[in-house]
């Protein structure tokens, strides 16, 4: 009987490593198709969405009609995600005919000349709270096309975009990944179980998960000004010189803690919704007053060389002329907070949407819901276009084109013709994108009764490590990030596996969680579908692959800063908390 036994749990651990490895056939695939052979997403995501439905249908046993069901859930997501794109476009292209973005970047200049201040108070401080606002990528499309027009080239504004993906993420659109994400992605009925054995209540539990991502985000994160900078002058300078960037380290450790103090401190005591708002905030007027007045940045600024020497992989179809920067003399009539109004209108629409329920309900009161899709009851999707970003993002549009310009109508026509040729482009390439991510997280009903697509590899991992998980969770909450796009949803698919692991090794699980929520933040940095939805805004499309190269060295050194936290505070200093036995 014995022997018996032992030859069905060697039978187990080989099925679920060839589960696991056929699971990340698709990364894989993506990742020797976009880093490896450099070809574009728009060449590489249709054989991917092939591939992953081929495995769904014949290895994993999923039915055809649930595999449909999927892609048709994939592509409302899709409307969804353009739908932001074209939004964040067209209030940039608006802004750029009514002379405002001239004043933006006269301010800028005016604050500092160094392209280094300006990337981190566009980039990490603006980025940040447009992050706590909204979430879902919105704070690349936004910011990206912001840098383009006051002088970056697309590519590292994409870089620059990407970046700030990372440590607001936890708590982006109102805290969302973690309201959300951990919430419904645990077994509360069951945990709350065990948590009542040793007199803990789950929103205890809950808060004690939030604050150790503050905590661990507000470590790493802190350095991600400085990590941002340098990579830009490595990649975009004269120079190509790591040395250029790190010259401006005091005030790039500076404009991190502006940020992550009171991000932590608001995770600490007041929760998941506010960290990255609060500390976008407090960062933003701290760290422009303190540009303004010279406060630790360098006597010498730094600058990218005539953009007639730059490379042309470097530029986007994104034009923004002389002609739109230089400010006109009808422009010097335009005051700066004038022209910053939509931005701030897009930020206080935001906030006010997902905060204050009534509101709520009358932008969600305009919506598609798609139910039971192909009547598989789990595969639902919605489009509500007041509610999203892209919609606040519009209604601001209109909003600068009624107060900034004489010529409204003239304005708005020539955004909306930019703007859509830029979001057609985006378009291909998410049609194959997202449908590929859902049918990968749809996978776990089957007729096989295997475990889904991202649990399966999730599983090949900690089986390969053991004692060492710990390491490795923060990768596999990054893992989730790059096939769905989403700290929300990574965390969905992953917080009860990692439960489940750190119960069975009798480590911490709230700590373990913590490490997937942190590490899907940083997966967020080569998610493919945020990646393109950046390089759209300002038309890069085709350039994905360049960038992935780049981003991925942020990422490595995010999972890698929070696994070693983990590691430390677990095998060093003890830490146990609730549920650890």
């Amino acid at each position: 009987m014995v022997q018996g036994r032992s030859h069905n749990q060697k039978d187990v651990i080989l099925n679920q490593t060839i589960y696991g490895l056929l699971a990340l056939l698709p990364i894989i695939l993506c990742g020797i198709f976009l880093i490896g052979l450099q070809w574009s997403a728009k060449k590489t995501m249709p054989i991917i969405l092939v591939v992953t439905a081929a495995l769904a249908i014949f290895i994993w046993d999923m039915t055809l009609n649930r595999v449909s069901s999927s892609i048709i859930q994939g592509l409302v997501i899709t409307v969804s995600v353009l739908w932001i794109v074209f939004g964040a476009i067209f209030l940039l292209n608006t802004l750029k005919h009514t002379g405002a973005i001239a004043v933006i970047r006269a301010g800028f200049t005016n604050v500092s000349p160094d392209r280094r201040v300006q990337a981190i108070i566009i980039a990490w401080c603006f980025g940040c709270f447009l992050e706590g606002a909204s979430g879902f990528g919105t704070a690349a499309a936004i910011a990206a096309p912001l840098l383009v027009a006051v002088g970056f080239p697309a590519l590292g504004a994409v870089l620059m975009g990407m970046m700030i993906q990372s440590t607001p993420v936890s708590f982006g659109a109102v805290g969302t990944p973690i309201v959300i994400g951990v919430n419904d992605g645990l077994d509360k009925a069951a945990i709350s179980a065990q948590l009542a054995q040793e007199g803990v209540q789950w929103g205890e539990f809950l808060q004690l998960i939030t604050s150790q991502v503050a905590i661990i985000h507000g470590v790493i994160g802190t350095f991600m000004p400085l990590f941002m900078v340098m990579m830009l002058t490595r990649f975009f300078g004269k120079n190509k010189s790591w040395r250029e960037g790190f010259a401006i380290w005091p005030f790039a450790i500076f404009a991190g803690l502006a940020f992550t103090i009171p991000y932590v401190i608001t995770g600490v005591f007041l929760g998941p919704e506010f960290p990255s708002l609060v500390g976008g905030l407090v960062s933003i007027t701290v760290v422009v007053n303190a540009a303004k007045r010279g406060f630790l940045v360098p006597k010498t600024t730094w600058d990218f060389e005539p953009q007639k020497n730059w490379p042309s992989e470097w530029l986007g179809k994104l034009v923004v002329s002389k002609e739109d920067i230089t400010l006109t003399l009808s422009d010097k009539k335009m005051s700066t907070l004038m022209a910053w109004f939509p931005y701030l209108l897009v930020a206080l629409l935001l906030v006010f949407s997902r905060v204050f329920t009534g509101f709520q309900s009358l932008l969600n009161s305009v919506a598609v819901d798609l139910t039971s899709i192909l009547g598989e009851t789990d595969i639902s999707a919605s489009f509500s276009p007041l509610y999203l970003p892209g919609g606040l993002l519009l209604i601001s549009a209109l909003v600068a084109a009624a107060f900034q310009t004489k010529k409204p109508g003239s304005a708005l026509n020539s955004a909306f013709k930019e703007s859509g040729k830029t979001v057609l482009g985006a378009g291909f390439v998410l049609i194959f994108t997202i449908p590929m991510v859902r049918i990968f997280i749809n996978s776990g009903i089957n007729l096989s009764d295997v475990a889904s697509m991202p649990v399966a590899s999730a599983e090949l991992f900690s089986g390969t490590f053991g004692n060492v998980f710990p390491l490795i969770s923060a990768t596999i909450g990054a893992l989730g990030a790059f096939i769905a796009g989403s700290n929300t949803v990574s965390n969905m698919m992953f917080s009860q596996f990692q439960y489940e692991a750190a119960m069975s090794l009798h480590i911490s699980p709230s700590l373990i969680i913590a490490a997937q929520a942190v590490g899907a933040a940083a997966g967020n940095m080569v998610a493919i579908h945020n990646v393109v939805a950046a390089s759209a805004t300002v038309g890069l499309l085709g350039m994905e692959g360049a960038t992935l190269r780049r981003t991925i060295l942020p990422t490595i050194y995010y999972v890698l800063f929070c696994g070693i936290i983990v590691m430390a505070a677990i095998y060093i200093f003890g830490f146990q908390g609730p549920l650890a036995s």
